[in-house]
């Protein structure tokens, strides 16, 4: 068996010879191109490791149609690095330069071809691509690979479904993945995917009754059926939801939504901030529950602090459609913990692909702090780019806890200002408001007294109206 060594080798040799550079460009433009470092020696891996893993062996593809050869290898890092969170072992990478994707088969026949020999030489038994293939294209590159193909979305709809634990989460992923796979159902071939019930054709009559419903066109209607009961059973979910958001509200507890790319480091914030003892694992996607957690200022003021699904580059908006309940806690918050991974390859990419989310989701008049995560193993000079590009962000290390108290005083900074001054003696029969008061407001002072506890504060509108009998005693 040849190795992709071997291959790479063989690419050498071929374009050692060639007469010109122009000829050379123009192959590299048309090309597929491997990238360095999304190789594995099959030879590394017995065939009894394979039976007992049963992992899927995979081949990357990616289109290059804008942007720079860096950005397409990141692209196809960041795919290789999906792949591997769904349990697959990836063999090879590859990209093509087209100024855009081929309509019938994505990479245009002759590199299917290619593809197709690529395959067969690393023994792989599944290609997927950089990107969401039509139902069409899918076909038609199957046809030629004779392998599985699959796109970057049905990946990231088979992570979020081995990730998915509440019963909530589950139904939010068989609704995008339902939703994804109507279009892409399969028949027994053209001929068979519209046959005739009752009178059929123009005259109708015998000899032209159909078998009726066949088997894809009943799939789609069990599936149009098992959607709908989804999402009755998801609005059910919502309203619990927000029954407790409007509790928060009406107690006027501000909320704080940690929200960033995926693997950026969300839950280890939440964690280091309030003990949360939420599940942090070094893989995409690890966390798709929303996790919601008390948390106080320096001063004592108390807030939520909600952590969110992660989000990543073209997230499928099947995904953004069935967890917008859950995104809604970002879009109805009153600040927004964006945290980028400052030891990524491209970090502003992060930022750009996180905030096109918000966009989406209603939540970019929502005030933001930029939070710059993991840089105990960033580049120094791309820390202070980020710098240079977001001015009000915080450096902290969620592993080490560096910079966590710089980001508490910033969170205290920029959350809601309290709208009343109050000076109030509380009777130690209503401790309830003094609760309150902690909880909701800010503490000035406060002295036990005779009469009852003497605060002075600055509270909510609302909290200020039930202290106001209280005032001046």
């Amino acid at each position: 068996m040849r190795t992709a060594h071997d291959h790479e080798t063989d690419r050498e040799d071929e374009t050692a010879g060639a007469p010109a550079q122009g000829e050379l460009e123009l192959e590299e433009r048309h090309a597929l191109r491997r990238v360095a470092g999304l190789s594995t020696e099959l030879d590394d891996v017995t065939e009894v490791e394979y039976r007992s893993l049963r992992l899927e062996r995979v081949v990357l593809i990616g289109v290059w149609t804008s942007g720079t050869q860096a950005d397409a290898d990141n692209s196809l890092v960041e795919l290789k690095h999906l792949a591997e969170t769904a349990g697959a072992m990836v063999l090879e990478g590859v990209t093509q330069r087209r100024s855009k994707p081929d309509p019938a088969t994505y990479i245009g026949r002759g590199k299917a071809e290619e593809l197709h020999g690529i395959v067969e030489a690393t023994g792989a038994d599944t290609v997927i691509c950089d990107g969401e293939l039509a139902p069409g294209q899918l076909r038609q590159l199957e046809d030629v690979v004779k392998v599985k193909v699959i796109d970057r979305t049905a990946l990231i709809l088979d992570i979020f479904a081995q990730h998915a634990r509440s019963s909530e989460g589950k139904a939010q992923v068989e609704l995008a993945q339902l939703s994804y796979l109507l279009p892409r159902l399969r028949g027994w071939g053209g001929s068979l995917s519209r046959q005739a019930g009752g009178r059929a054709g123009g005259n109708g009559g015998v000899g032209l009754r159909g078998p009726g419903e066949t088997k894809i066109e009943t799939d789609r209607r069990r599936i149009n059926t098992r959607m709908a009961k989804l999402r009755r059973q998801l609005a059910q979910m919502v309203t619990a939801r927000d029954v407790k958001r409007d509790r928060r509200r009406a107690r006027e507890v501000p909320a704080v939504a940690i929200a960033g790319y995926t693997n950026a480091g969300k839950s280890s914030l939440l964690n280091r901030l309030t003990g949360a003892g939420v599940l942090v694992e070094d893989a995409l996607f690890a966390t798709l529950d929303p996790a919601v957690r008390q948390a106080r200022t320096p001063d004592g003021r108390g807030f939520t602090l909600s952590d969110t699904v992660g989000f990543v580059r073209h997230l499928p908006h099947q995904l953004v459609e069935a967890f917008r309940s859950t995104l809604e806690e970002v879009a109805d918050s009153d600040l927004i913990l964006h945290v980028v991974d400052a030891s990524d390859a491209d970090p502003e990419r992060q930022l750009a692909a996180v905030r096109e989310v918000f966009a989406e989701i209603g939540a970019g008049d929502v005030p933001e702090l930029v939070v710059l995560n993991k840089t105990d193993a960033a580049d120094e000079l791309t820390v202070k780019a980020l710098r240079t590009r977001e001015p009000g962000a915080v450096e902290v290390s969620a592993r080490t806890g560096a910079g966590i108290g710089e980001l508490v005083a910033a969170v205290a900074a920029a959350l809601p200002e309290l709208d009343r001054e109050v000076r109030a003696v509380v009777p130690y029969h209503r401790g309830d408001l003094v609760s309150r008061v902690h909880q909701e407001g800010r503490v000035v002072a406060e002295e036990h007294t005779a009469d009852g506890t003497s605060l002075h504060a600055w509270v909510p509108e609302r909290l200020a109206g039930k202290l106001a009998e209280y005032a001046g005693v």
